[in-house]
């Protein structure tokens, strides 16, 4: 278990003014104002731009938007699994017990895996494909010991693996990653994510090499374990759908930012910010003729070109001078609802950013993404995202 220390919720507020639990002692984890930098050959990336959100117990929260977005270096740097070119600002705070961002490396390896797991979105890169997939489930259970023995470990390890919905888990154990399906391999890495029972669970895109019929299988396991478990978790997904199948609360993510949140059904069913209208509308529907589907028109910003203001103006039929003159902050909504958006204010005509709302307080005072643009705001997040250290990016 981890021994950091305790961080009193003055400490993880986003702002003094701040406060974006309101007393609420169900937090699980509490991420304030998160930045994440990349300085590689001279330039310098800001890929996550001030994301301000809480998880909760038996919760799902989605981060969704298109590639680039954000969202998996958002979700892997609540981890820390990047490489010295990377540098975090802000706080995340497990358990109100310490910030991770300023944990050691001996810290953050009795994290991984107990407290916090990842699910990584390729098994076959994730798995060692030299080892079986048993080996692999036991050594992280020894490793983190969960378990008195090696016998406890195997024991423990077939267990997991009929828990995930292996019909065979004997012979699952005994196989190498390549002998089995791609949605075998996604259950043997999800076994290993949550061998150690832990506290959140961090999934990156954990359906998006499988056919539909897997998808809907792993999806409803998904949700089944978090129902037994009762983990915090963080799912990351492109695909609407998905979101819209286990989401409890949905972030949609722009350039770094968080710029709708609240929860999935009124996020979905009521759209407040143009981006997540945007993506709504690009989804085939039956009955349209060919020809006719809707798409966002350009390309989200790239590294080191993210254009004054609104980032999304340049791509959005509804922008208006104001939104190429200032960046939005987040606003209450009706609904506990959040928003970046100008039209969302009622004068329009008032380029100032500054407002009364606060924008890092949740729609239930529970969660509130952020509105800061980050510490440069005329960067944004490069679509290849830096590998994280060899041995690193794992289930565990």
């Amino acid at each position: 278990m981890t021994t950091l220390t305790t961080t009193s919720d003055a400490d993880t507020d986003a702002s003094p003014d701040s406060s974006p639990t309101d007393g609420d002692n169900t937090t699980t984890l509490r991420l304030r104002d998160l930045h994440t930098t990349f300085s590689s050959r001279g330039l310098t990336v800001h890929a996550v731009r001030g994301v301000d959100l809480d998880l909760h117990p038996g919760e799902i929260t989605v981060l969704l938007g298109e590639s680039g977005s954000g969202k998996s270096v958002t979700a892997k740097s609540i981890m820390r699994l990047y490489g010295a070119n990377a540098s975090f600002a802000g706080t995340v705070v497990l358990d109100g017990r310490g910030d991770l961002l300023a944990a050691g490396p001996k810290e953050m390896l009795s994290v991984r895996g107990p407290e916090i797991a990842l699910i990584p979105q390729d098994p076959s890169a994730a798995l060692d494909p030299l080892r079986r997939i048993g080996a692999q489930i036991v050594e992280v259970l020894r490793q983190h010991k969960a378990v008195p023995s090696r016998a406890a470990a195997k024991a423990r390890a077939l267990e997991l693996l009929g828990q995930v919905g292996i019909p065979d888990p004997a012979r699952v154990y005994r196989s190498f990653p390549h002998e089995l399906s791609g949605g075998m391999r996604q259950r043997a890495v999800i076994a290993i994510a949550v061998s150690c029972d832990p506290r959140v669970l961090i999934a990156d895109e954990p359906t998006t090499a499988l056919d539909v019929t897997v998808q809907a299988q792993i999806l409803a396991l998904f949700r089944s374990l978090i129902d037994r478990m009762g983990s915090a978790v963080l799912l990351v997904t492109h695909d609407v759908g998905v979101a819209e199948e286990v989401g409890d609360r949905i972030g949609v993510m722009y350039a770094g930012r968080i710029v709708e949140y609240g929860p999935a059904a009124e996020v979905l069913g009521d759209p407040r910010h143009p981006y997540t209208r945007a993506l709504l509308d690009s989804i085939p529907t039956p009955g349209v003729e060919r020809g006719q589907l809707r798409s966002i028109t350009g390309q989200p910003p790239v590294s080191g070109e993210l254009p004054p203001g609104c980032a999304f103006a340049p791509r959005c039929p509804e922008a208006h001078d104001r939104c190429r003159a200032a960046d939005p902050v987040l606003v209450d909504l009706p609904g506990r609802r959040l928003a970046a958006c100008h039209l969302l204010t009622d004068d329009p005509d008032d380029t100032d950013t500054d407002t009364d709302t606060d924008s890092t307080a949740g729609p239930d005072s529970t969660a509130g993404p952020d509105s800061t643009g980050g510490p440069d705001s005329t960067a944004t997040e490069t679509s290849v995202e830096t590998p994280a250290p060899a041995g690193e990016e794992s289930a565990a």
